[in-house]
């Protein structure tokens, strides 16, 4: 038999499913939600976009105009048709091309889309090269298989150590910050996403003519693969992340011993003035110091270009019911450098950290227009309410490891913030 001969029964075998990976409208969906505001006609490059099953919603629902690419034509020649068949033929265009050698400009797409791809050219390749393609300010999505659990047990590792390497959401994670991308969300993908690919490959299988050179081995190969899921699925699953790429205006850094004086002036001019500094606040900072909720490393600063600190935000330990959690302030930003991309920067610097260290979830009490483009919504949402009066829509949570169990009750500030 032939490499063509299985090649072509493979995608005989594929041909004519919704899609060609483990996913579903839901997902994309909140995928879409986490990449945060967009331009008014977004400029999608979707990767790896097999019959075009995300394309078409984001055309649709986004007002994307999308640029569909993949390698098997057959596939771009199905989404052509049915994007024809909605009026969408104007907002998807197809490319047959290589995702590993994209013949793009630098800065070309708002968004970069790749569900169920990313393995061809393998995670940390993929957030290197992929980088270049996107305008300021745009994110990238990508599903990938991960482990769900520390220790998977033999089979699921063998198998998985032959075809691909996989790691956890947080190794993911860690590798897209180490890459230097923020993480603004991470979505674990239901059991019901892999039957949206498994159960009409499955169907395909029990369909398929095995006198078709290739096809019995494309058919046993399907079938393995929908049997170890079937049997070892709780080792693995498939995960969204949306990340995008760090600011460079801004180099931010856990904040030393030394930041200390030029913290202290930043919190009080922050919240008072240059002429009018408020106190109240920096002593705050310095009493949480020296508090048991003080989490080291969750303490940042975001240095002007000469060096000096422009922005500081800290993130301490707070309770939900006695369950520990995490509470986002106080969050300040130099009079000289409000209104530029500061803040966003040290925030999303000091949340990154958090994920790293397993924080699964942070609280804020804040501006309900300023804090949701980091991906917090109401706390309330949760059943999480503060033991004192606020705008319900000021008390807002963001949950960064979406495998844990939010827990609902009343949240409780360490000691120093007084209330």
């Amino acid at each position: 038999m032939s490499d063509n001969a299985l090649y072509d029964s493979f995608f005989a075998l594929h041909h004519g499913l919704p899609r060609q990976g483990p996913g579903s409208d839901t997902t994309t969906r909140r995928l879409l939600a986490l990449a945060g505001r967009l331009p008014e006609r977004p400029r999608v490059l979707d990767l790896g976009c097999g019959p075009g099953r995300s394309a078409l919603l984001l055309a649709a629902e986004a007002g994307a105009e999308v640029t569909a690419v993949d390698t098997h034509e057959p596939f771009l020649a199905e989404l052509r048709e049915t994007a024809a068949a909605r009026g969408l033929d104007g907002s998807v265009h197809t490319l047959n091309a290589d995702m590993g050698a994209l013949p793009f400009p630098d800065g070309s797409f708002d968004l970069v889309w790749a569900e169920s791809s990313v393995f061809v050219l393998g995670f940390d390749r993929a957030l290197a090269e992929w980088r270049r393609l996107l305008a300021p300010g745009g994110t990238l999505v990508l599903t990938e298989c991960v482990w769900t659990t520390e220790e998977p047990g033999p089979a699921a590792r063998a198998f998985w150590e032959e075809h691909y390497r996989l790691r956890t959401v947080a190794g993911n994670a860690a590798a897209a910050i180490g890459a230097g991308y923020h993480v603004l969300g991470t979505v674990p993908q239901p059991d019901g996403d892999w039957d949206e690919y498994y159960v009409p490959l499955a169907a395909h299988a029990d369909a398929a003519d095995l006198a078709v050179p290739g096809m019995a081995e494309a058919v046993a190969g399907a079938r393995a693969e929908i049997a170890l899921r079937r049997d070892h699925g709780s080792d693995y699953g498939y995960a969204g992340f949306v990340l995008r790429p760090v600011d460079p205006r801004w180099r931010t850094r856990p904040e030393t011993d030394a930041d200390a004086a030029e913290i202290r002036r930043v919190v009080a001019t922050a919240f008072g003035s240059e002429a009018a500094p408020s106190e109240t606040e920096a002593d705050l900072v310095e009493a949480l110091r020296v508090h048991d909720a003080w989490l080291p490393g969750l303490s940042y600063v975001a240095e002007a270009p000469d060096g000096t600190v422009a922005a500081h935000a800290m993130i301490t330990r707070c309770l939900v019911d006695g369950v520990p959690a995490a509470a986002l302030a106080p969050v300040s930003v130099a009079p000289a450098h409000q209104r530029t991309g500061a803040g966003q920067a040290v925030v999303r610097a000091v949340l990154d950290a958090a994920r790293l260290r397993g924080e699964p979830l942070v609280l804020v009490l804040g501006h309900p227009e300023y804090y949701p483009r980091f991906g917090f919504v109401r706390a309330s949402e949760y059943g999480i309410k503060p033991g004192f009066e606020v705008p319900d829509e000021a008390m807002m949570a963001l949950v960064l490891d979406g495998s844990a169990p939010v827990p609902p009750g009343t949240l409780v500030y360490p000691a120093p913030f007084g209330v």
